[in-house]
Parts: C-alpha cells; sequence; structure tokens
C-alpha cells in the first residue's frame, strides 16, 4: 500500500490531521491498534478552546458540535469557602466549548467515512522503518498477515506508551517529566450538573472540580492518593467527599446518582524533545502529557496538528519545507506555555502531601492576588480560552 501520510493512532489528533489533509487533496492512512468501539468508549474530558472548535468547522465536522455544544463563558474558583468567577468572554472577548471528546472523535469518524478515508483498526505491531531516509514505511499485522505501508511522511498520534515515540534512539530524544503524588478520582453520573459553568475547589480537604458533559450528564472529580484504587470507593464515599468539598451552595443543591463509569487519572507533567527525528513527527500525547486542571491535553494536541497540517501543505502545494523543518520548534514553544498554565494552576488548586504551613499560605495569597488582579485574571483566562496559534 502506498500513501502520502501514515499516522499512526485514531484518537483525535491521528483523525483531525487526516481529514484536513484529505480535504486538501493529500493522501493519509491511519493505522489503529484498537478496535473502533474501543477508541469510542473511552471517557476523556471536552473543554475545547475556540482554536480547536475553528479546527473542527475547517474539517467540516463541527455542526453536531455547534448544535449540541455549551459554550461557557467563564469558570468559577471556590477557596475559603467561597465562590469566584472568572470570566473569560469579558477578559478576552473568548469562551470555551464544552463538548465530549468522544463525541468529538465520532463526528471526527463520521467525516471520514463521508470522504472514504482509510482508517485499519486491530493493527497489530505497528513499526515505522526508514524514518531517518526519504522513504519511510510503516508495517502491522491483523492476525497472522503482515502488511506494509510506504510513505513521505509518518506521524505518531499514537499516546504517551505508543510506538512512535519509542522508535527516536534514546540518545537523541530528551525527556522532562514530573509525576504527581496525586490522582483524580472521576465519577460521570446521569445527573444534572450542579452549575452550568465549571466550580474547581481548593479547600483543606483537597481538589475537587464539579463539570458537566450535557444538561442529564455531569463529570464530578475529587483528588485522591496516588495509592487509591477505584474499588476503595463506593459511590456513597464519593459523594460524601465530593460534597465536603464544594462551597455550601452547591454541596446543597447538587443532585446525586449512581456512577456510569469511574475511574482514577493520575497527574503527570511530560515533554519529549525534539517533536522530529528524520520523517517522523510526533503530535499529541506521544511528545507531551499535561496535568488535566488547567484542560490543555487535547487543546495543545490541536495546537500541533494545526502547525503539522499547516506544513504539510507548503511543502506538497508549495515545495516549501520551512515549516517541516520548523515544526518541533514552534510547536515546543507552545506546549511548553500549556505546560507552565498546567502546572501552575495544579500548584494552586491542590493539596499536596508534603505541603507546609508556609506553602499553604503562599497558595491563598496568590488566590487572595488572582481576585484583586484584573490583569492576573486576565493572563489566567487567555491561557484558559487558548493562546494564539
Amino acid at each position: 500500500m502506498r500513501t502520502q501520510v501514515g499516522i499512526i493512532g485514531a484518537g483525535p489528533s491521528g483523525l483531525m490531521l487526516s481529514q484536513l489533509l484529505h480535504l486538501k487533496g493529500i493522501d493519509t492512512v491511519v493505522l489503529e491498534r484498537h478496535s473502533r468501539d474501543y477508541v469510542l468508549n473511552r471517557i476523556r474530558a471536552g473543554v475545547l478552546e475556540h482554536n480547536f472548535a475553528e479546527m473542527m468547522r475547517e474539517a467540516r465536522v463541527g455542526e453536531r458540535m455547534d448544535r449540541e455544544g455549551e459554550i461557557h463563558d467563564g469558570f468559577d474558583i471556590t477557596y475559603r469557602g467561597e465562590r469566584h468567577r472568572i470570566d473569560l468572554k469579558g477578559l478576552t472577548g473568548h469562551g470555551v466549548m464544552v463538548y465530549g471528546q468522544t463525541e468529538l472523535t465520532r463526528d471526527l469518524y463520521e467525516g471520514r467515512d463521508k470522504l472514504g478515508g482509510t482508517v485499519i483498526h486491530n493493527a497489530e505491531d505497528v513499526r515505522p522503518h526508514d524514518i531517518t531516509t526519504d522513504k519511510p514505511y510503516l508495517t502491522y499485522r491483523i492476525g497472522d498477515e503482515r502488511h506494509r505501508v510506504d510513505c513521505d511522511f509518518i506521524v505518531g498520534c499514537d499516546g504517551f506508551h505508543g510506538v512512535s515515540r519509542k522508535s527516536i534512539p534514546a540518545d537523541k530524544l530528551r525527556d522532562f517529566e514530573i509525576v504527581y503524588p496525586i490522582g483524580w478520582l472521576g465519577v460521570l453520573s446521569r445527573t444534572p450538573p450542579v452549575s452550568h459553568e465549571l466550580i474547581y475547589v481548593n479547600s483543606d480537604r483537597g481538589f475537587a472540580l464539579c463539570s458537566m458533559r450535557s444538561h442529564v450528564l455531569s463529570r464530578y472529580y475529587v483528588q485522591c492518593t496516588s495509592e487509591d484504587r477505584v474499588e476503595d470507593w463506593s459511590d456513597d464515599r464519593f459523594w460524601a467527599e465530593l460534597k465536603r468539598r464544594l462551597p455550601a451552595d452547591a454541596a446543597g443543591s447538587i443532585v446525586t446518582g449512581p456512577s456510569i463509569e469511574k475511574s482514577i487519572a493520575p497527574l503527570r507533567s511530560f515533554v519529549a524533545e525534539p517533536m522530529r527525528y528524520g520523517t517522523l513527527f510526533l503530535a499529541g500525547d506521544a511528545a507531551h502529557i499535561v496535568p488535566p486542571t488547567g484542560a490543555r491535553g487535547l487543546n495543545s494536541a490541536a495546537s500541533d496538528i494545526h502547525y503539522l497540517y499547516r506544513a504539510m501543505l507548503d511543502h506538497y502545494q508549495n515545495g516549501d519545507d520551512a515549516g517541516l523543518e520548523g515544526y518541533s520548534q514552534k510547536a515546543l514553544a507552545r506546549v511548553w506555555k500549556g505546560q507552565r498554565f498546567s502546572w501552575w494552576l495544579t500548584k494552586l488548586l491542590h493539596r499536596f502531601p508534603d505541603t507546609n504551613d508556609f506553602e499553604q499560605r503562599m497558595q491563598l495569597v496568590e488566590l487572595d492576588y488572582l481576585f484583586s488582579s484584573e490583569a492576573a485574571r486576565k493572563s489566567l483566562a487567555e491561557n484558559y480560552v487558548g493562546l494564539p496559534f
């Protein structure tokens, strides 16, 4: 099989790049080791910066998002038991789109189907080859049958544990990482959200977050230890702990119910440099991971795809390789800004096991300053809605 761009991974990043390139006449093949149902059953967050929403429209898959998604013009931060609002729209002129990643991925799949795009599922043992040459290729296996895809470029959108980053020699790659000693215990419930906008909570008992998927579907989180297991948390224990951390008005009005899904997400900050090696390009979680606090994970991946898409258009349409040559540097500049924001917000809102009295007081002073300074709130808001590409 021959294609122009071979893409590893059928998550939002891989599907988005494939869709955008296809619309410009550039051929792609996407290889995914799991089934389509498996990909669509992954429960992930869904706060999209306005740049990502624009990309969905450019990819001609934004109709349902615009119809069913929720525009949020702000969110609340609670500390000392009181709620304070960050007015995103007033501070930046933009809000964010709340639209589940599962639904976004479904829309991208339907977009690929309509254009007759090639997405191969259950592709095992995917391997990039000859990535330091101008004739790279991919191999994979389905059952006992082996296949080969020749291409001009390979793009790794296969996540933190995927093969793409591991295909770069260790002496050519530098990793930066923080593994936080906490996690987020998340519960999805078929209940109306306690608030139309998100509520981030700094409390003596630890962080909490109230978010929504729709008017009848809610997603709630409480900070837990890195040793906690899902089995340790009954629904009753979760709801009781969440209420203890919420401000009184939210705790008194929250509607509880059986959990549809319950999971623990560890918190990690990770960046791999560079994001290009020969004809192999990394994008999204294959190159960087952020804590979920600032909603930067999916959005940082979208900026990678924006830069890579534009660079490949210049290559194929204009014979200009400047964008490809500069991809890693440009993508990493924005990635590190996203890391800074996620790291700052994580440190601001969570209670860490080794936090001392001085650090706790500094946390509260930082929050006091945030809500006494419009400039500080504007800085937070412009990072939250998305820095320019």
